[in-house]
């Protein structure tokens, strides 16, 4: 699970990212079934200078998958990857800021679910098994 010339010694690791992104949005779709908090743009909170959303504010989908990935990267013992994406996961939440899409606890609250999501993975995620398995042929 080190990190060798670039490359992760743990064969399964993009398949664990993507299964970490993938259960990370569909706990924010659950979560959008009970929580509706209205977007800032739509409260006068903010000005929105991208196309609106039709979905409700929290959490942050793109919030979710940043730090799914990069949750991921750092449970796996990566860290280069994990600096690297860690960096981009802060662009991109400060960029939901910034568009007027979101408000920061939204983002944070995407940010946390992703980490969960990386979490849970990592602790019933294993090689060569009938959720490895699944997994890799759906993705």
């Amino acid at each position: 699970m080190v990190e060798q010339d670039g490359q992760d010694a743990c064969g399964s690791c993009r398949d664990r990212s993507r299964t970490v992104f993938l259960i990370g949005l569909g706990a924010n779709q659950i979560i959008l079934l009970f929580v509706h908090r209205v977007r800032p743009y739509d409260a006068g909170v903010t000005h929105l200078i991208i196309p609106a959303s039709i979905d409700w504010s929290f959490p942050s989908d793109h919030a979710t998958a940043a730090f799914a990935i990069v949750a991921a990267f750092v449970l796996q013992a990566l860290p280069r990857r994990a600096l690297v994406f860690g960096a981009m996961a802060l662009l991109v939440c400060c960029s939901r800021l910034f568009v007027g899409i979101h408000y920061a606890t939204d983002v944070l609250g995407g940010a946390l679910t992703g980490i969960a999501a990386a979490v849970l993975v990592r602790a019933i995620y294993r090689e060569d098994s009938r959720l490895d398995r699944l997994a890799t042929n759906i993705l």
